[in-house]
C-alpha cells in the first residue's frame, strides 16, 4: 500500500521557500525542483495559504513566500495539514464478533497502533523548517 508523497512535497517547498528569505517564489520553479506539474504545487500552495502559513505576492515578480517564519513551522503542523491524521487504518468492515480473533484484533491492534502513532507525531514536532532548510544548506556546502 503506498504512501503520500504530500508530506514529502509540502517540506520540499517550504524549505525552498525558507530558503528564499522573503522572496516570492513562483510555482514553476517550485514545480521544477519538486519535478511535478505546477498544478500539483499549486493545489499544495493553496492549503499552506489557507492555514497561514504562505502568502502570494501578485503582479510580475510575484510569487509565493512564508508567512510565518520556518522556525515556527513544525514538520507536524504540515504533516496535520496535507496529510489524513490517522496513519492507520482498521479493517473496512466490522470483523466476525463470533471469532474470537475478528471480536478483538481492533483492541489489541489501536494499543499498538496509537503508541506509534504519538512517537510519530512526537518527533516530527520536535523538527522545523528552518532547521530542515539550514540541513539542506549544510549538505549543499558538503556537496560543492
Amino acid at each position: 500500500m503506498p504512501t503520500s508523497t504530500r508530506f514529502a512535497v509540502t517540506v520540499h517547498i517550504l524549505s525552498i521557500l525558507a530558503l528564499h528569505d522573503r522572496q516570492p517564489v513562483r510555482s514553476e520553479y517550485l514545480a521544477a525542483s519538486v519535478c511535478t506539474n505546477p498544478a500539483v504545487i499549486r493545489r499544495l500552495l493553496c492549503k499552506l495559504s489557507d492555514a497561514g502559513l504562505t502568502s502570494s505576492q501578485l503582479g510580475y515578480g510575484g510569487g509565493t513566500m512564508l508567512a510565518k517564519p520556518a522556525d515556527q513551522i513544525t514538520l507536524l503542523d504540515i504533516f496535520h495539514l496535507v496529510e489524513d491524521p490517522n496513519i492507520f487504518e482498521m479493517h473496512r468492515t466490522k470483523p466476525n464478533e463470533n471469532c474470537s480473533i475478528g471480536r478483538n484484533i481492533q483492541e489489541i491492534l489501536l494499543q499498538s497502533t496509537t503508541k506509534a502513532q504519538q512517537v510519530l507525531e512526537d518527533e516530527l514536532a520536535k523538527t522545523t523548517i528552518a532547521q530542515v532548510s539550514k540541513e539542506i544548506q549544510k549538505l549543499s556546502k558538503q556537496q560543492n
